[in-house]
């Protein structure tokens, strides 16, 4: 793999000041999953910054900075060469394990889609979103520490998909107050008689209660089929796999034990949260 050690460093840089949770799942992979893992992490921030914290309000500009993102990096795949220390770094990865390139191209979609368009009808319609802004994240690492049937693939996606889904649910404030995005399906706001207006006012009450416990249930289930692919994996990659899984999960147990209060209480991880994940890893 033609990765220069200075770029590497330089992900590296992106990656420790933006990640955490995940930062602590990937230092027990070896040193070349590691590495790659730094370097695709940092590609995906790139443009997730630009979408969720651009350096000016109009979507028409953040979306003409995200297409020449993206025309700089098929220019880096097809070439090797670009001015961006990230995208060099990343197009020797895609090479060296055989990444799929539309990979890449589904997720630049989800992050162009994120400026258009802000609410979902249902969750099939959210799903499709996720594969690109999550999904294929899975996917991406799935060839990096290699798999041994590809069934792994689709735990894979489902595995990103309920990754995706604790983060929509521990950051419903953030995402509506400074983005005004609403993640969770129209159609189960209206099951449960949320209305928007009620997430604009920060209400917890029994109806806001039984959807985000209908949310968590859905989420733990993806997070059940997708253990199944672990094993799919090569050896060296599961326990690191595995750790992600056990603490993303527990963002849920940590917004149950809040009683589903997202808007008033800090849903996150303490180093204890981190250590005792280590354990429970070992056992799924």
């Amino acid at each position: 793999m033609n990765l220069k050690q200075g770029d590497l460093q330089y992900c590296k840089k992106i990656f420790k000041q933006h990640s955490s949770s995940y930062y602590f799942a990937t230092k027990f992979f070896n040193k070349r999953i590691r590495e790659a893992t730094i370097v695709l992490y940092s590609f995906f921030r790139l443009p997730d910054e630009i979408v969720d914290n651009p350096d000016y309000e109009d979507e028409k500009k953040i979306r003409e900075e995200l297409k020449d993102f993206k025309q700089k990096w098929k220019q880096a795949y097809a070439s090797g060469n670009s001015d961006s220390p990230v995208l060099r770094a990343t197009q020797a990865v895609f090479k060296k394990y055989d990444i799929p390139y539309e990979y890449s191209e589904s997720f630049l979609k989800a992050m162009i889609q994120d400026t258009r368009k802000k609410r979902y009808k249902a969750y099939g319609e959210l799903e499709k979103y996720m594969y690109g802004s999550a999904g294929v994240v899975g996917l991406m690492m799935s060839y990096v520490i290699g798999f041994t049937d590809k069934q792994a693939l689709e735990y894979a996606k489902k595995l990103g998909y309920a990754m995706q889904m604790s983060n929509f649910l521990r950051d419903i404030q953030e995402d509506y107050v400074e983005r005004d995005r609403i993640y969770l399906p129209q159609n189960d706001l209206d099951r449960f008689n949320v209305a928007e207006k009620d997430i604009e006012n920060e209400i917890v009450n029994q109806d806001f209660k039984d959807l985000i416990k209908f949310e968590i249930k859905r989420t733990r289930k993806l997070y059940k089929q997708s253990k199944k692919g672990i094993v799919m994996l090569k050896k060296e990659g599961r326990y690191p796999v595995k750790l992600a899984l056990v603490l993303y999960r527990k963002y849920l147990d940590k917004i149950e034990s809040k009683n589903y209060d997202v808007y008033n209480s800090n849903i996150s991880l303490s180093i204890w949260d981190k250590l005792t994940s280590l354990l429970r890893a070992i056992r799924i």
